[in-house]
């Protein structure tokens, strides 16, 4: 969504690097691209006017001109005006004391509402809640079918006490209204703690569809009202959010169709104009792709800083304890890496989703993203079929795979050999990698043991003094050895007892130290 707004910032900030000190040109210049990146992005204008006057204000100040390094400085601003504008803070939503917590949601026909109350009632399931959904979009055909085909596959259940309408030509009979009081009574007498009241949408914003959602909300009187608006709609999110705050006067907003390609001026307008909070993401199409939207984070994504935590988060969420134990334990024994141990990985790293999504959040991966989209995620697909093409003996004894056992493999995996090649080449270096940091870290890593450089435990270093060859002659070789003991045997004669740095305790005398009065005491002397 971001990937032009954050390639105009990041080209904008490479210009300051190397730059001591910067003139009021300069920072006019990098405001002048800022703001040319965001119309472009098509947020608001006064979002623009308000953010950018900001940025120059701080600049110039002494904020910038006492940094030690102006450009990171800069930089540093942006992030924190960017946060600014996309709420400040993580917000949450706010549960109910007594009773079921309620959730009305609110947009345009077509933002994705009834896809969204299923990935928020997954999303609160997994998070310990009880939620159900209620249907109450009663005009659109087949709205309350959708609804219950997302509820069976997010394992909530769905309140619909009429079918709504099947086509264009239907009138519904049911109220809307009614069917949300029910479906609240419905959830307090079966005790679950969150409903979710699914509204109609309009393919534009009319009178007839605020008095329906407004008499809906007098009628349930919900703990939030969340308004879902696709962020691909550019400068019109800003008058349709308006519109929707004055008419139902929401709590939150939600943000669908983030993976899109547009360019995702709506997330840094809507938000500020309206004072609202942004408190979810839906980043694809499945029920899975859902998240709680952090300003902070957001902001380091579009400037190409990261989002390590969310990445972390995933990783807790999808990865196998067991698993991870199990890994842990064999690495600590020092036991061989097994191609079975490289496909149990693997698919770990398949729970957590896509690859291209989990690469785009580590820093830097702007400048590698052509690569990233060029990438297969099927190429996972085929690995895994080349790995369970082989005997459990081989995954556990790859080099007994000769050229026979590998075409065998290539053609029960539907691959070339030379994939098969390929692969079992990487998993040997894989290998060889695991013994070496099992058995105490990486070689040409200094300071740990194992490892060459100084501070390592590797004997023979570069700087090690050389050992005297011994004779060939058994003779000669016995009297060296003899003569080694001796020398040895006369160095430990001659060290002084009792102390440590080569200074005898007898020799010892506490006046010399001046040590305060009294203190002697403590010598036992």
């Amino acid at each position: 969504m971001f990937n032009s707004l954050s390639d105009r910032l990041t080209a904008t900030f490479k210009n300051l690097r190397g730059k001591g000190r910067l003139s009021e040109a300069d920072v006019d210049a990098t405001v002048r691209e800022i703001r040319r990146a965001l119309l472009d992005a098509d947020v608001a204008v006064s979002v623009v006017r308000e953010f950018t006057s900001r940025i120059r204000e701080r600049a110039l100040g002494a904020e910038v001109s006492g940094a030690l390094n102006p450009s990171q400085q800069i930089v540093k601003i942006v992030n924190e005006e960017l946060v600014e504008i996309l709420g400040g803070e993580t917000r949450r939503i706010r549960l109910a004391k007594t009773g079921p917590t309620i959730i009305m949601l609110a947009g345009l026909q077509g933002a994705g509402k009834t896809t969204l109350a299923g990935k928020l009632s997954k999303w609160l399931k997994a998070q310990g809640h009880s939620p159900m959904l209620v249907a109450c979009d009663l005009q659109r055909p087949n709205a309350v079918t959708q609804l219950q085909v997302v509820g069976q596959r997010a394992g909530v259940p769905v309140f619909a006490p009429h079918p709504g309408a099947t086509s264009e030509l239907d009138h519904p009979a049911g109220d809307p209204v009614a069917v949300a009081s029910a479906g609240v009574e419905e959830a307090r007498q079966k005790l679950h703690d969150v409903v979710i009241v699914d509204t109609a949408g309009r393919l534009g914003v009319d009178a007839e569809m605020m008095d329906q959602a407004r008499r809906i909300r007098q009628a349930i009187i919900p703990n939030e009202v969340l308004f879902v608006i696709d962020s691909m709609i550019g400068q019109d999110a800003v008058n349709t959010a308006m519109a929707f705050d004055e008419g139902v006067n929401f709590t939150g907003i939600v943000l669908s169709k983030l993976d899109g390609d547009a360019r995702g001026g709506a997330a840094l307008s809507v938000a500020s104009v309206t004072g609202k909070p942004v408190m979810f993401a839906s980043t694809g199409e499945g029920l899975d792709d859902f998240e709680l939207f952090h300003p902070d984070r957001m902001a380091s994504r579009i400037l190409d800083m990261g989002d390590v935590l969310t990445l972390i988060e995933q990783a807790e969420k999808a990865w196998d304890k067991d698993e991870a134990a199990r890994m842990a334990k064999k690495f600590a024994d020092q036991e061989d890496f097994t191609l079975d141990d490289f496909l149990a990985q693997m698919q770990q790293i398949r729970n957590m989703g896509s690859m291209k999504k989990m690469l785009m959040m580590m820093p830097g991966a702007q400048n590698i993203r052509q690569q990233l989209e060029n990438f297969d995620e099927r190429e996972i697909d085929r690995v895994e079929a080349i790995v369970r093409s082989m005997t459990p003996h081989e995954r556990v004894a790859p080099k007994i795979i000769n050229g026979s056992r590998r075409a065998r493999i290539a053609k029960g995996s539907g691959v070339h050999v030379s994939e098969v090649n390929g692969l079992l080449e990487r998993f040997a270096q894989a290998q060889k990698m695991m013994k070496k940091m099992a058995q105490g870290g990486m070689p040409g890593m200094p300071g740990m043991p194992g490892m060459g450089g100084p501070g390592g435990g590797r004997k023979g270093g570069k700087n090690a003094p050389k050992k005297k060859a011994r004779s060939g002659n058994p003779a000669k070789a016995a009297q060296e050895l003899r003569d080694a003991e001796a020398k040895r045997a006369n160095a430990a004669s001659a060290a002084p007892t009792g102390a440590a740095f080569g200074q005898g305790a007898a020799d010892f005398d506490p006046s010399t130290l001046n040590l305060p009065k009294g203190f002697e005491k403590f010598l036992g002397k």
